[in-house]
């Protein structure tokens, strides 16, 4: 009778999925029909009903509109119900009173295509977004505001954020996107984690809390709004926590509910700094606890990173990937096991689902000293517990949990056993099987590569190329060049007394301010250097982010640091000599109180020392202020104005140099894979394809200590734990996105500061052309089979399933050999692989049969579909190793 009814159980829940599934997918054709959103203390409700709901975070002007389809199709097919974004105020909003929606800032395309896929969006408006990205999300022409003060009772601060997020707000109004009038937004985020800054601003903060949020609630939008990181967020505004792990998170009021509007699933990257990667394990266990102990919606940060096109990461030092070690990688392919684990995740999450809306709070069990069950169920009665949720009865939900960082454990749960590995948490949606734990990993591992690593050469044919390269000979006439003045070059300039602050000067414009100025040396100093044996020096109390000095043209040092003291010597020649100070920002400060003040350039104290008669005090001197470069303000980098630089052939025994501009042409590689440009070869500089700012550019070497050989997921992560690439540079591939490419002849332009190679510079092509896979015996069946009709239908039972592996090449491409497969007791890890003790001898037959010529393939792991038992007694893993390629006449991608 209990097996019967845990049957019923199982078909009703299975059945229910379906018909939600079934729901969206004819949303996606018909957009949606108008809808309320509100909340209570357990859920959002959505159309009258509760919802878990799991959030995938895309910011959409980190990847073109061309990709934004796929990445949406992505997310949703990983099982994400909403899609999260910020706003980008100085995105669109880059000159005061001037607007841009176009191009990578079309919102209302991106809120359109998330509404046509059946998925909801959250509309992070802030307007301080933080985000890595420049100056915070904030417009520079912001500061210029007479008598501004950011984020704290100013009133013209005030009065621009209102203007702003009203804009925001009418234009989705106007464009219908709201859930009410039939589009995806369900709901609203004002401010953005300023609790984490309150403090600075003393009672002015408070009150600047309870302005935003009765600010955003007046503009009428019809959805309930939130404040991250915000313990004070004030009346209906939902406090929403951001972190790692929000398990323990407890909104201000009981009538609201627990929010994870950031689950840092990665981290970001500086110049010479690690690659952080977060375990999915790890990932797993934090999402997992936070439904099991309460939580209803979560929003991955980031699903998809994308890049940092331009000049808008942030800083100081923030690279051009966003990648973020996300489920999506930068180019838009999958990074499994992370995505393919967090579906299989979701999948058990939404089968919890009529539990988990059902009961206002689980029921706590302890199971041992670091391990719990919390179960969600209504009210018992003599037939059991029911609960009616779209005309399905549920009864109960289970996830049990091993907060031991070291040991497995065995528990009893309702008279019956469960082993839960180390820092894991088990999923059983009938209270009874368990479908999922979160330390148990059976999606496949993708290990991505590139291809056609060929140099930049023009009018010559693939073959030639890649012969040429194989014998280390390179064409001399393919990169033509033009040297960037370091002088006065425009009529733009001006000559005042005394050191400005850099932002003031170029309001951003630029990375780059040019103070000039001319230093007269007697022959006293001269004397007075050789007998001393002391040498002048450039002395600033403080600088930011990077210092070029040049003395009569030459380049005598350079200084790198956020705010550092700069003791530069310097070698002058008698008489006249010109001094140049180059002072660049590498992103401005996104983070913290008072970003209005960080400013950039040089702060305190600016002189000469060493001179016979004492210091030399350069704020006294006349400077002449130049801003940007030539070929900057030029646009050279563009198919329009690229000729009018006149450009000279580059030899190939050219002398690296300094502040350069090279420009070559390149055709659009063949077929669908996204295309990535190596630029290794060189030191600084920034990147234009046929005039798009692909970004900045740096090969920063990272440090070679601080990364593990193994990586273990147990215990708390951060972001210096299961760090990667020690030793090499920080980011040398850069994304070219394929819809800024035409067949061919593409404009290629660099600008180089430091010196480096152009002939290195090179195309690659980054696909997923390795996928492995290792599942045991002691894995628990997919999860999709629980959707299967038969299964639904009575016609498999629970104790009929088995495990499997599951491998799948990229979209366009095709299984094209089986490079190993063992099952037994294989050992190593992906790429590494290699039979154990026990063997099964047809492995590689038998995988073969399965998946050669086809784009994705299961196969059993049982001793049924191996003919026999290869070792008795022994727990059998099935490790296989296959290798991808492209499908023929795949054509062009956008992405």
């Amino acid at each position: 009778m209990v097996a019967q009814r845990g049957r019923l159980w199982i078909r009703c829940v299975l059945l229910l999925c379906l018909a939600i599934q079934f729901a969206l997918f004819a949303a996606a054709e018909t957009f949606f029909k108008p809808f309320n959103v509100s909340y209570d203390h357990r859920a959002l409700i959505i159309d009258g009903k509760r919802r878990m709901l799991i959030s995938a975070g895309i910011h959409y002007p980190r990847a073109t509109p061309e990709m934004w389809p796929d990445l949406i199709a992505k997310s949703k097919e990983g099982g994400a119900d909403v899609i999260q974004t910020y706003a980008f105020w100085s995105g669109h909003e880059p000159k005061r009173g001037q607007y841009n929606f176009e191009g990578r800032y079309d919102i209302v395309k991106f809120a359109n295509l998330v509404g046509a896929s059946g998925l909801y969006l959250h509309l992070r408006i802030g307007p301080y977004v933080c985000a890595e990205w420049n100056f915070g999300g904030f417009p520079v022409w912001l500061r210029d505001i007479p008598g501004i003060e950011f984020r704290t009772d100013n009133a013209p601060f005030k009065e621009e954020m209102q203007r702003f997020v009203k804009k925001m707000v009418d234009l989705m109004r106007e464009e219908k996107l709201f859930s009410w009038q039939g589009g995806p937004i369900i709901m609203l985020q004002i401010e953005n984690e300023y609790g984490n800054i309150e403090s600075s601003f003393g009672q002015k903060g408070k009150e600047y809390v309870k302005w935003a949020a009765e600010m955003a609630l007046g503009l009428g939008a019809g959805v309930p709004w939130v404040m991250c990181k915000q313990v004070d967020a004030p009346g209906s505004v939902i406090d929403a926590c951001n972190g790692y792990y929000c398990d323990g998170y407890r909104p201000n009021s009981y009538n609201k509910p627990t929010l994870w509007t950031e689950d840092w699933d990665g981290w970001y990257a500086s110049w010479g700094g690690r690659l952080p990667h977060r375990p999915v394990e790890d990932l797993a266990f934090a999402v997992a606890r936070f439904y099991q102990r309460g939580g209803s919606f979560q929003n991955y940060y980031m699903y998809f990173g994308g890049t940092n096109f331009g000049r808008t990461s942030g800083g100081p030092f923030y690279i051009t990937s966003y990648d973020y070690d996300a489920p999506i990688d930068e180019y838009g392919l999958l990074s499994d096991p992370k995505w393919g684990h967090l579906k299989d995740l979701h999948a058990a999450i939404k089968l919890c689902e009529p539990a988990l809306v059902a009961a206002d709070s689980p029921h706590y069990i302890k199971l041992g000293p670091n391990q719990e069950a919390h179960v969600y169920r209504m009210k018992a009665h003599h037939e059991g517990l029911n609960f009616t949720w779209y005309g399905t009865q549920i009864s109960c939900s289970a996830f049990l949990a091993n907060i031991d960082q070291h040991k497995a454990a065995s528990v009893t749960f309702l008279g019956q056993k469960y082993n839960l590995p180390p820092w894991s948490v088990s999923i059983l949606p009938d209270c009874r099987n368990v479908v999922f734990n979160t330390a148990k990993v059976g999606a496949q591992t993708t290990i991505k590569s590139v291809e056609f690593d060929l140099p930049l050469y023009s009018g010559i044919s693939t073959r030639q190329q890649l012969i040429t390269k194989n014998e280390d000979l390179f064409i001399t006439k393919s990169w033509m060049t033009v040297k960037e003045p370091i002088s006065v070059w425009s009529e733009n300039n001006f000559t005042v007394q005394g050191i400005l602050e850099h932002l003031n000067v170029t309001k951003d414009l630029s990375d780059y301010l040019w103070h000039i100025t001319r230093i007269f040396v007697s022959d006293d100093d001269i004397s007075f250097w050789e007998e001393s044996k002391i040498s002048p020096a450039v002395a600033i109390d403080s600088m930011r982010d990077v210092l070029r000095v040049f003395v009569n043209g030459q380049l005598t040092g350079s200084v790198i640091g956020h705010w550092v003291k700069v003791e530069q010597p310097v070698k002058f020649l008698k008489g006249y000599n010109d001094l140049v100070l180059l002072s660049q920002t590498v992103g401005l400060q996104n983070y913290g109180a008072l970003l209005e003040r960080d400013g950039a350039g040089f702060r305190g104290q600016v002189k000469l020392t060493g001179f016979k008669n004492g210091d030399v005090d350069l704020t006294k001197l006349l400077w002449t202020y130049q801003v940007g470069l030539k070929g900057e303000f030029l646009k050279i980098y563009t198919i329009e104005e690229n000729e009018k630089a006149g450009w000279a052939e580059l030899s190939l025994d050219a002398y690296p140099s300094t502040f350069t501009w090279y420009k070559t042409y390149f055709d659009n590689p063949a077929g669908t894979d996204p295309v990535a440009l190596d630029l290794g070869s060189m030191g600084k500089g920034q990147a234009w394809v046929n005039g798009h700012h692909i970004g900045r550019y740096w090969t920063l070497v990272a440090p070679k200590d601080g990364c593990q050989e193994i990586c273990d997921y147990r215990g708390a992560y951060n972001s210096n734990k299961c760090s990667t690439n020690c030793g090499k540079p920080t980011q040398t591939w850069y994304h070219i996105p394929r819809s800024w490419l035409q067949a061919s002849s593409n404009l290629l332009v660099i600008l180089e500061e430091t010196g480096g190679n152009p002939f290195e510079i090179s195309i690659k092509l980054r696909a997923t052309r390795v996928i492995c896979a290792q599942v045991s015996e002691s894995h628990y069946p997919p999860v999709q089979k629980w959707f299967d009709p038969d299964f639904i239908d009575g016609k498999i039972a629970v104790n009929d399933l088995r495990p499997e592996m599951h491998l799948q090449c990229q979209d366009g491409m095709m299984i094209t050999s089986i490079e190993f497969a063992s099952y037994g007791t294989p050992q190593g890890s992906c790429q590494s692989f290699a039979r154990g003790n026990c063997h099964a001898a047809n492995s590689l037959s038998i995988v073969s049969e399965g998946c050669l010529g086809k784009n994705s393939c299961s196969i059993g792991i049982s001793n049924l579909i191996f003919g026999s038992d290869p070792c008795r007694g022994v727990t059998k893993t099935l490790a296989v190793e296959a290798r991808c390629r492209s499908l023929p006449n795949a054509g062009f991608s956008q992405f």
